[in-house]
C-alpha cells in the first residue's frame, strides 16, 4: 500500500534520481514473471536503500529476504572496497533471476546468497553488520531483530520493511491475524529499546530505520 496519491508518487519519482537501467530491467522482469511482484523494493525505496548504504560505506550488510534481488543490488551500491552483502531467502525458485542480475551488475563477488530458513542460517553466521535490512516473513520479525541486534557494529542500522502493513497496524486485529499483531508488537519493541533510536517513514508500506546509539 502507498500512503500518498498516485500523482504525488509520480512527482516524487520524476524529481528523484532515476533507478539504474539494470534495476529497471529487473523491475520489469519481476512484474512479468514472478508472483507477488509488489514485494519488490522498487524505485524510490531502492534509491533510499542505496543512499543509506552510500552514507555508511558498509563493509558488511545482512539482508533477510532477497526476493528477486532488487534491494540487494541497491544496498550493494554503497559497499566499501572488499565489502560483502549476505542475503537470505528460502525460495530456491528465485535463484535463477537473482543470479542473472547479480552477474549483470558486476557485483557478483560482493553478494553471498544463503538459501533456507533464515533463523537457522542466522544462528550459524558469525559476522557483524553495519546495515541489516529485514524484509521477510512478518511473523518472525521480532526473532530476526533479537538475532541481529547483538551483531551490529558501532552506529549500525536496522531497516525494516512493511511496518505499516497497509495501515492495518492502526486497527485492533483479531487473534488470528498473526502478521498484524506481530508488526504492532515489533514496532513497539523497536521504539522502546533504549539501545536504538527509531523513526518510521511512510514510504510505500512503511519503512523503519533504527540506529544503534
Amino acid at each position: 500500500m502507498d500512503f500518498i496519491s498516485e500523482k504525488l508518487t509520480e512527482y516524487i519519482s520524476e524529481n528523484s534520481n532515476t533507478e539504474p537501467e539494470i534495476l529497471a530491467k529487473l523491475n520489469e522482469e519481476t512484474y512479468q514473471k514472478v508472483l507477488q511482484p509488489r514485494m519488490l523494493s522498487g524505485h524510490i525505496q531502492g534509491r533510499f536503500l542505496s543512499m543509506i548504504s552510500k552514507m555508511k560505506s558498509p563493509s558488511c550488510i545482512l539482508e533477510i529476504g532477497t526476493y528477486t534481488g532488487y534491494g540487494t543490488l541497491c544496498l550493494a551500491e554503497g559497499l566499501s572496497d572488499g565489502g560483502k552483502i549476505f542475503t537470505i531467502d528460502r525460495n530456491e525458485e528465485l535463484l535463477k533471476i537473482q543470479n542473472k542480475y547479480f552477474e549483470m551488475s558486476g557485483k557478483r563477488d560482493k553478494i553471498i546468497q544463503l538459501t533456507g530458513n533464515a533463523k537457522d542460517i542466522l544462528e550459524n553466521l558469525d559476522e557483524s553488520y553495519d546495515i541489516v535490512f529485514i524484509d521477510a516473513d512478518k511473523e518472525n520479525y521480532i526473532e530476526y531483530f533479537n538475532l541481529v541486534s547483538e551483531r551490529l557494529n558501532n552506529n549500525g542500522i536496522i531497516i525494516s520493511d512493511n511496518v505499516l502493513w497497509s495501515g492495518k497496524v492502526l486497527n485492533s486485529p483479531s487473534k488470528n491475524d498473526e502478521e498484524t499483531n506481530i508488526l504492532i508488537e515489533f514496532n513497539k519493541t523497536l521504539n522502546e529499546d533504549e539501545r536504538f533510536e527509531t523513526v518510521i517513514l511512510p514510504l510505500r508500506d512503511g519503512l523503519s530505520v533504527s540506529r544503534l546509539v
